[in-house]
C-alpha cells in the first residue's frame, strides 16, 4: 500500500500548536488489528477500568495532555450513524481516556449534519491554519495523510468544526 509523504510531522505540529487542536472523525468504522490490538480485546469482553490509569495510560494520552497544559484547546467530534456501529460503541468506551488526558468529545448523530458543508475526509485542524486530512479505504484501511495550509481549506474546516461542534452532544451526555 502506498502511503503519501505527509508535508509535515503531525507530533511536530502538535507540539507547535497555541491555541486550538481540532479533530473531525466521520467514519463509522476504522480498520484495527482484529486479532490482537484492543479492538479484539474490547470484543472478547476486556473493558479498561478508568481508575487504573496505568493500565491505559499511553503515549498518545500525555502528549495530549502535556498539549492541554500549554493552554491548547483540544477538541474532537465524532460524526456518527445510529443506530451506531460496534466499533462505534468500542470507541465510545474507550473515549473516557481522551477526556482524562485533557480532550473535550462530543457526538453528532449524522442525521443532524445533513445542511452542515463537510470536507469529505477526516481531519485535523492546527491553530486554525494547517490541515491533515486521513485517507481511508472503504474498509476503513489507513492509507495516508495530506497536509494543507491553504486558507480556504482551512476555513472550510473550521466552519464546519465549529458547526458540528455546535450540534454535538458533549460525550458525558451522550447515549449509545
Amino acid at each position: 500500500m502506498r502511503r503519501s509523504k505527509p508535508v509535515f510531522d503531525f507530533d511536530e505540529v502538535l507540539a507547535s500548536c497555541t491555541r486550538s487542536a481540532l479533530h473531525l472523525e466521520m467514519r463509522d468504522a476504522y480498520a484495527v488489528d482484529n486479532e490482537t490490538g484492543r479492538y479484539a480485546q474490547w470484543r472478547s469482553g476486556h473493558r479498561f477500568d478508568p481508575a487504573d490509569e496505568a493500565s491505559w495510560w499511553r503515549p498518545w494520552h500525555t502528549q495530549i495532555a502535556e498539549t492541554v497544559a500549554r493552554g491548547v484547546e483540544v477538541r474532537r467530534a465524532r460524526i456518527v450513524s445510529e443506530p451506531v456501529t460496534e466499533y462505534i460503541r468500542f470507541e465510545f468506551d474507550g473515549s473516557f481516556m481522551n477526556v482524562a488526558a485533557g480532550e473535550q468529545v462530543r457526538w453528532l448523530p449524522r442525521r443532524r449534519a445533513s445542511d452542515i458543508a463537510l470536507p469529505g475526509n477526516d481531519f485535523w485542524l492546527f491553530d486554525e491554519r494547517i490541515v491533515r486530512f486521513g485517507h481511508f479505504t472503504g474498509d476503513g484501511e489507513y492509507t495516508g495523510e495530506e497536509w494543507t495550509e491553504e486558507p480556504t481549506v482551512a476555513r472550510l474546516c473550521s466552519t464546519a468544526f465549529g458547526a458540528v461542534w455546535e450540534r454535538a452532544v458533549p460525550h458525558e451526555a451522550f447515549k449509545v
